[in-house]
C-alpha cells in the first residue's frame, strides 16, 4: 500500500507541475492578474470536461500545430472548436457561467494549455491523482489570493472531525467558497467507512452555494475531480428566498432540511445587508427587545442594515432538519459583545449548543485578516424547547503554522531542535487540534471534562455569553477566591466618569490631550501629552481629568495584559482631555493609592481579560467595568500598601526634580 500511495503522490506531483506551468505561462504571456489567470484556467478545465463527456475530440493540439501557433500562425480550427465547446459548457452549467462569458486567453496561451492538458482525463476515475494535484494547486493559488475564498485547511478538517458526517447524511455549505468543507467531508466519509458508493455521495449528498460564480466554479471542479460526477454546487445568494433555494437544489418541495451544515460565512466585510425585502424575511433582520434577564422577543421594526454573517446564522439553522448538526466559524464578537446578546438568545432558542472552540489569534492572519474567531457547533431543536444538558468548551492554542502573511508551517522538535517525524517520515506539525478532538470524544463518553484545553459547564450555568474565557475554570476559581477575601464591585468604591467634557464645545480652545500610548504601565503615570486645538482632536477625545483621578484602559489589544494602561493623574495634567479608550475613576471611598496598586494586580487584569469583548479591537463595557471585583483587605493592610505606593510616587517626583536641578549645568 505504501508503494501505491507513493505512486499516486508521484503522479499527482507530475500533474501539479503541469497545472503550475500552465498557470505561469498564462500569467507571463497574457497580462492577467493571478485571480484572472486562475479563472481562465478553470474555464478550460470545464471545457475539457465537456469535450470528454460529449466525445467531441476538439480538445487537441499537435506539437506541429503548437509550433505554428507560437510563430503567430493562428489555428482558426482550434479556436473555433474551443469556442464551440465553451458554448456547450455555458449551456451545461448556466448557474456558473453567464451567456456572454468568453475565453480571454491569447491563442498562444490557449494552445499551450490544451497541449499540456490533452493527455489528462478529468472524468476517468482511474486517474485519481489529478484530484490531489488540483487540491495542491488550488492551495497555492488561494494563498496567493490572500484568502478571498479560503478557510485554513486545519480548521476545515477539525470542524469535519468534530461533526463526524456519515455516508447517508446530506451536507451543505451555503457559503462554500472553493468547496473546502464539502471536499473534506467527502474525504472524511471515505476514510472512516468501508465500501461505499463515492459517486452517489458526491452527486446526491453534497451541496454548496456561493454568491461568486468564479468561486463556485472552483468548488464544482474540485468535487468533480474527486468523484468524477456532477455536483450540487450552485452560484446562488444563500440569503435569498429559502423555498426557491431548496427547490433549485433538491427539486423536492417536501424536503425537510439537511443533516449537516459546515460553513465559514463571509465576515469582517465593510457593507451591511440593507435590502428591506431580504431583512424582512429573517428574524434577525428585525430588531429584538429584551423582556427578561436573558429573554428577547422579535419586534416589527427592521434593522437599517444587518451584517451578512448574522443573517447567515439564521439561514444555516433554517437549512437544517430537526436534529441536524452545524459547525460554523464566527468572529469572537458574536460570542461576547453585549450588543449581540439578542443573537445568542436566538441561537439558544432554536438549537442545542454542542460546543464552543476558541481559535488562536494567528488563525486567519496568513489569509488576510487578524480578526479573532471561534467555532460554534450546534444541533437544531424545536424552538424554545426546555433544555438540560452539558456544554463542551475548548481552546486551540497551536494551529501548526506561523501567524504572519506567509503562514509557514511550525513543526514539533525534540530537545536538541531536531524536527520530529511520523512513521512515514513526514514532519509532525506543532498543533493541538487532535487533543481537542480527543477531549470531545471523552466528553461525549462521560458528559463532563476538565483538561488542559477543555472544560464543560451545565447549560443552566450558561448566561448571555458564549466565550471560552468567561466560563473557564481558571476564571471561575479566581472569582471564587476573590469573593472569599471580602470583595466589592468597583462601582461601589469609585465613580466612573462617562460624560464628555464641556471644554470640547469650544472648538477653538487649545487643550492638552492624552492617548493610551502616553501612559507608562510600569510607573502608573502619564508621561506626556499633546497640545492641540479642540476642532483638530480625534472624535475619541472625551473626558477632562482632575488631579488625583485614576484612568484605566477599557479598549485596545493590551487590556487585561501586563501592558494594560492605568495611571494616577498628577497636578501637571489637571484639565487634560483623554481618549475614550480610558475610563476615569473619581470620588473614591477607599485609599486611591491602594486602588491603583490593585488595578495592576493579576486579580484585576485577569478579570479584564475574561470580560473583554470584540473580535478586532478588544474592549470592556462600562457595565462590566463597574462589576469588577476589588479585594478589600483589613485597614492595616490597605494603609501599608497605600503608604508604600504613595512613597514610590513621591520618590519619582523627587527624582524628576533632582534631574531638572542639574539640567542647567550642561548649557552652552
Amino acid at each position: 500500500m505504501a508503494l501505491q500511495l507513493d505512486f499516486e503522490l508521484s503522479r499527482s506531483d507530475k500533474i501539479l507541475g503541469k497545472f503550475e506551468k500552465i498557470h505561469n505561462f498564462i500569467y507571463a504571456h497574457d497580462g492577467l492578474s493571478t485571480q484572472q489567470t486562475l479563472e481562465e484556467f478553470i474555464k478550460i478545465l470545464f471545457i475539457k470536461v465537456i469535450d470528454e463527456k460529449t466525445r467531441a475530440g476538439n480538445f487537441h493540439m499537435r506539437e506541429i500545430e503548437l509550433d505554428h501557433n507560437e510563430s503567430s500562425k493562428k489555428p482558426q480550427q482550434l479556436i473555433d472548436g474551443i469556442n464551440g465547446l465553451f458554448s456547450d459548457t455555458i449551456k451545461a452549467y448556466p448557474e456558473l457561467f453567464d451567456k456572454h462569458d468568453r475565453i480571454k486567453l491569447s491563442p498562444i496561451s490557449l494552445a499551450n494549455t490544451i497541449h499540456k492538458l490533452q493527455d489528462i482525463s478529468l472524468t476517468n476515475s482511474l486517474n485519481d491523482a489529478k484530484g490531489l494535484a488540483f487540491q495542491k494547486f488550488l492551495s497555492h493559488r488561494e494563498r496567493d489570493g490572500r484568502g478571498q475564498f479560503f478557510t485554513p485547511e486545519p480548521i476545515v478538517d477539525f470542524c469535519v472531525r468534530f461533526i463526524q458526517p456519515k455516508p447517508d447524511e446530506t451536507i451543505i455549505d451555503p457559503a462554500c467558497g472553493s468547496g473546502g468543507f464539502l471536499s473534506a467531508s467527502f474525504n472524511y466519509i471515505l476514510k472512516n467507512n468501508g465500501d461505499i458508493d463515492t459517486e452517489k455521495i458526491v452527486s446526491e449528498n453534497l451541496y454548496g452555494l456561493d454568491i461568486n460564480k468564479s468561486v463556485a466554479r472552483i468548488a464544482k471542479m474540485k468535487l468533480l475531480l474527486e468523484a468524477h460526477v456532477d455536483t450540487h454546487v450552485r452560484c446562488v445568494n444563500a440569503l435569498t428566498d429559502l423555498g426557491e433555494i431548496l427547490l433549485k437544489l433538491t427539486g423536492d418541495k417536501s424536503f425537510k432540511g439537511f443533516d449537516v451544515v459546515l460553513t465559514n460565512p463571509p465576515f469582517g466585510t465593510a457593507g451591511k445587508i440593507t435590502d428591506k425585502k431580504i431583512l424582512s424575511a429573517f428574524d434577525l433582520g428585525h430588531k429584538w427587545k429584551k423582556v427578561g434577564p436573558e429573554n428577547f422577543v422579535k419586534t416589527t421594526a427592521l434593522h437599517a442594515g444587518q451584517v451578512a454573517e448574522i443573517l447567515f446564522i439564521e439561514r444555516c439553522i433554517d437549512l437544517l432538519k430537526e436534529g441536524g448538526r452545524m459547525g460554523i466559524v464566527l468572529p469572537n464578537g458574536h460570542f461576547e459583545n453585549p450588543s449581540l446578546e439578542y443573537l445568542r438568545s436566538y441561537i439558544k432558542q432554536r438549537t442545542k449548543i454542542l460546543g464552543v472552540v476558541n481559535l488562536p489569534q494567528e488563525t486567519f492572519i496568513p489569509y488576510g485578516t487578524g480578526i479573532k474567531a471561534s467555532l460554534l457547533f450546534v444541533q437544531k431543536v424545536r424552538p424554545n424547547t426546555a433544555q438540560k444538558y452539558t456544554v463542551f468548551f475548548s481552546q486551540i492554542r497551536k494551529i501548526g503554522y506561523r501567524g504572519n502573511k506567509n503562514g509557514g508551517p511550525i513543526y514539533l522538535k525534540d530537545n536538541y531542535g531536531k524536527i520530529l517525524r511520523d512513521e512515514n517520515k513526514n514532519p509532525i506539525l506543532d498543533e493541538d487540534l487532535p487533543n481537542v478532538i480527543s477531549d470531545y470524544a471523552l466528553f461525549n463518553n462521560e458528559n463532563h471534562i476538565e483538561t488542559t484545553h477543555s472544560f464543560s459547564i451545565e447549560y443552566d450555568e450558561m448566561g448571555d455569553r458564549f466565550d471560552y474565557d468567561f466560563y473557564s475554570p481558571q476564571y471561575r476559581r479566581l472569582i471564587e477566591k476573590i469573593k472569599e477575601r471580602h470583595a466589592v464591585m468597583l462601582s461601589d468604591i469609585a465613580d466612573i466618569v462617562k460624560t464628555k467634557s464641556e471644554r470640547l464645545s469650544n472648538k477653538d480652545a487649545i487643550v492638552e490631550y492624552v492617548e493610551l500610548s502616553d501612559i507608562s504601565t510600569s510607573s502608573l503615570e502619564i508621561t506626556s501629552s499633546t497640545q492641540i486645538v479642540v476642532h483638530e482632536l480625534p472624535s475619541r477625545a472625551s473626558y477632562a481629568l482632575e488631579k488625583g483621578d485614576i484612568i484605566t484602559a477599557v479598549a485596545g489589544n493590551s487590556i487585561g495584559s501586563r501592558k494594560h494602561a492605568t495611571a494616577l493623574v498628577g497636578a501637571e495634567f489637571k484639565g487634560t482631555i483623554c481618549t475614550n479608550g480610558f475610563r476615569v475613576l473619581r470620588n473614591f471611598k477607599i485609599d486611591p493609592y491602594y486602588l491603583i496598586y490593585y488595578l495592576r494586580s493579576r486579580y484585576f487584569l485577569e478579570q479584564i481579560s475574561a470580560l473583554r469583548t470584540g473580535a478586532a479591537i478588544p474592549s470592556i463595557s462600562d457595565e462590566d467595568l463597574g462589576k469588577l471585583w476589588i479585594i478589600i483587605p483589613d485597614v492595616d493592610t490597605i494603609k501599608q500598601i497605600g503608604d508604600s505606593v504613595r512613597k514610590s510616587f513621591k520618590l519619582r517626583e523627587r527624582s524628576k526634580r533632582e534631574l531638572n536641578s542639574i539640567a542647567h549645568k550642561l548649557t552652552l
